[in-house]
């Protein structure tokens, strides 16, 4: 779908941790998104990511009630990793082995390229040096 809008861990942790230095613009996109019906997508790496986030900064309480609006939600969509998208992950990741990019990283560069989405909640740098857009710069 057009117009969707990639969630990476920082662009969620933003989201749920109010004293975040991101947190008042991420919830503004969220807002601003609703209203304009565009959807979040994720991948299951990226929420493996943020759930062990949140566990190693001491938000333990939130990762249920987060876990379940996600799944339940209509305007955020988890995209899985199959043996086919992780294959080419693999290939991806290592023709860039001089980037500083995650696996993890590199899996969410293949999605949007495959979903032709342009721009990312995030704050992580990568997206840039990937080609797309960052919506939450440090």
């Amino acid at each position: 779908m057009a117009g969707e809008i990639f969630v990476d861990t920082s662009g969620f942790y933003a989201l749920l941790v109010k004293r975040d230095e991101q947190h008042a613009i991420a919830s503004r996109i969220l807002h601003q998104s609703a209203g304009q019906h565009r959807r979040f997508v994720t991948s299951d790496y990226v929420l493996d990511e943020t759930f062990t986030l949140l566990k190693a900064r001491g938000h333990r309480r939130v990762i249920g009630a987060f876990a379940d609006s996600v799944f339940k939600s209509k305007a955020c969509r988890v995209e899985w990793i199959d043996s086919a998208r992780f294959s080419a992950t693999i290939e991806f990741f290592l023709k860039r082995l001089d980037q500083e990019w995650s696996f993890t990283d590199c899996v969410s560069f293949r999605l949007m390229t495959e979903l032709r989405l342009h721009e990312a909640l995030t704050k992580d740098a990568h997206f840039e040096a990937a080609g797309f857009v960052a919506l939450l710069k440090n």
